[in-house]
């Protein structure tokens, strides 16, 4: 009896440590805009969101998000809550917000900084074209306790410097948050491809997920499709990366292709990731 007892105890302790799966998306939904004409935002809102909640990640961190496409998601993404704010301030501005599963998870800590040499305040850094911004939150798993960051951000399309120093900047971040090294991810909109020096700079401290799956990349290779639903995707520039450490393993990587009537629900195709957090 005792050896069952014993059996027993060690099963349900072994169950307890058991890795955590978490599942992250990253996706520029597109500005809304009339002038995208059969694309434009009305016209595709509705299968977009279904499109999340079909898919349900724990996080997703948007880009390009307006006030107006904020509000929407917020009201008809169900059980998702979201921090962030415009990259002109509170309620101004493209956000590059996160939304997260609020029955699983609780924030701990969330903020947004910009990526600037005064990354505290309001601000366009180096060569870029328009302020950015990079979002965080701290997340702790309501019934396990397990703590994992994401940063999700959106890189300048213009300044060479700017990407590169929003890079270092990014790892500076999460370095000065972090102490702990608990699992952290960093997702978003670079408009770079894999072989430019700012990826470089991030693959430093950071490995980009795609790499990582154990059954390799589902999906097609690229992730910005500009609408043209009858060209190949070829070009990669939406990643979701994480810490280097042991404490998370990459189960499965997805550029998600899904369309309706011939048209995708946004100019880029989201990135889906299914993570386990080691205990």
């Amino acid at each position: 009896m005792k050896s069952i007892f014993a059996f027993l105890s060690l099963f349900f302790c072994l169950n307890l440590l058991s890795a955590q799966e978490v599942s992250l998306m990253t996706y520029n939904i597109r500005m809304a805009t009339e002038s995208d004409g059969a694309d434009a935002w009305s016209k595709r809102k509705e299968y977009l969101t279904s499109q999340v909640l079909f898919y349900a990640p724990d996080v997703m961190g948007v880009q390009e998000a307006l006030p107006e496409q904020m509000d929407y998601l917020g009201k008809h993404l169900t059980g998702y809550k979201h921090v962030g704010v415009g990259r002109e301030g509170k309620n101004k501005g493209e956000f590059s917000a996160i939304f997260y599963n609020a029955d699983r998870l609780k924030v701990l800590q969330d903020d947004t900084f910009w990526l600037s040499e005064t990354p505290e305040k309001i601000s366009t850094g180096w060569d870029a074209a328009l302020p950015r911004i990079c979002t965080y939150a701290l997340f702790k798993d309501k019934k396990s306790g397990e703590k994992f960051y994401v940063f999700n951000t959106h890189f300048d399309h213009v300044g060479i410097e700017a990407r590169k120093n929003a890079s270092a900047l990014i790892l500076a971040k999460i370095k000065e948050l972090n102490p702990k090294n608990l699992p952290a991810f960093v997702s978003g909109d670079l408009n770079l491809e894999p072989d430019s020096a700012p990826i470089a700079v991030l693959k430093t401290e950071l490995d980009d997920t795609y790499e990582l799956a154990p059954n390799g990349a589902f999906g097609p290779k690229g992730t910005f499709n500009g609408f043209k639903f009858t060209e190949p995707v070829t070009r990669r520039i939406d990643y979701i990366f994480q810490v280097k450490s042991n404490t998370s393993k990459v189960l499965k990587h997805a550029i998600l292709s899904d369309s309706k009537d011939l048209h995708y629900p946004s100019d880029h195709l989201p990135v889906y990731v299914l993570i386990a957090l080691k205990p």
